[in-house]
Formats: C-alpha cells, sequence, structure tokens
C-alpha cells in the first residue's frame, strides 16, 4: 500500500473477502493468516459462526486493496477447504500513526499512536516487543503493557508540560 502512515486518510479501492469453513481444522487457521498476510492482506480475522444443520463452521475475513486480489485468492483456495469467496467493495477510514519510543526499565519499546484530526486518539504498545521482553525477563505480559502505556503517558505529559 502507498500511503503515508503520517496522514489520515480514506482508502477506497479495498475488498472485503469471506470465506465460510466448516470442514477444516481450526488449527490451520493462524498458518493461513500468516500466508493472507504475507500476499498482502491489510487485515485478516475468523469469526466463530454456525452453518446449515448446525455445524460449527469459522467465517474467514480478508482485508485486501483489489488489485492484491488474485493472490490472495490463490492463498484461500490453495490453503482452506472452501469452494467459493464473497467480495465486497470497501473504503478504509485509517487514522494518521506514528511511532514513539518510550524508556522502560527494559529499555526503548514501541508504541503506536493514532490520530484523529490530528488528535491523539489511540495509542498501544507494540505487542511483539512487549512479548520478547516478557519471556526474556519472565514478566507478565500484561506487566510490560503497563509500564510501556504508563512510560507513554508520562512522556507525554513531560512533553506538553516543557
Amino acid at each position: 500500500m502507498s500511503f503515508n502512515h503520517r496522514d489520515e486518510h480514506v482508502d477506497d479501492n479495498m475488498l472485503l473477502i469471506q470465506a465460510n469453513l466448516d470442514d477444516m481444522n481450526p488449527e490451520w487457521v493462524s498458518y493461513i493468516m500468516d500466508k493472507l498476510f504475507e500476499a498482502g492482506a491489510n487485515d485478516v480475522f475468523v469469526v466463530p459462526i454456525i452453518m446449515k444443520k448446525g455445524r460449527p463452521g469459522i467465517m474467514l475475513n480478508v482485508l485486501v486493496e483489489d488489485e492484491r486480489l488474485s493472490v490472495v485468492e490463490e492463498v484461500i483456495f490453495s490453503e482452506t477447504t472452501t469452494l467459493g469467496i464473497r467480495y465486497m467493495h470497501a473504503s478504509c477510514h485509517r487514522l494518521a500513526r506514528e511511532f514513539k519510543q518510550v524508556l522502560t526499565r527494559w529499555g526503548l519499546l514501541t508504541v503506536k499512536v493514532g490520530y484523529h484530526q490530528g488528535k491523539l486518539v489511540q495509542y498501544a504498545p507494540e505487542f511483539k516487543e512487549c512479548e520478547q521482553i516478557a519471556k526474556e525477563y519472565q514478566v507478565p505480559l500484561k506487566q510490560v503493557y503497563e509500564e510501556v502505556r504508563m512510560q507513554f503517558i508520562q512522556q507525554k505529559q513531560k512533553n506538553v508540560s516543557s
């Protein structure tokens, strides 16, 4: 995708692709999700559903730019048990975002920050970094998250008062 993350914008050329899966091993889902992201999907998520005759199933949802459709289709048809795909055109409003570094007792960690109309509205520690710290230092993941969030707020308040 060729957009500047620092600019809030709307992408109009997106597709939401759906496939219902009722005869596939659910253990395969994370593998398939990784393959879809590698193929250029912007987002991938699954929803548990009940299909005809009361069969449990999974609805695979993939958000992708229309020009990447054929690559994503190839992954879905080759890696899942679906016999068909639904397509819906979608527009996506994306917040401006940037990545900030905060100093924690474990070193510098990253926070993803989102802005709507120039105002800070979202912030979240980067999961993989927090997971790595939790494993390396044998501390609860939620403790790492809480410290990163606290340090971000303190840094933000210090910058406002300066």
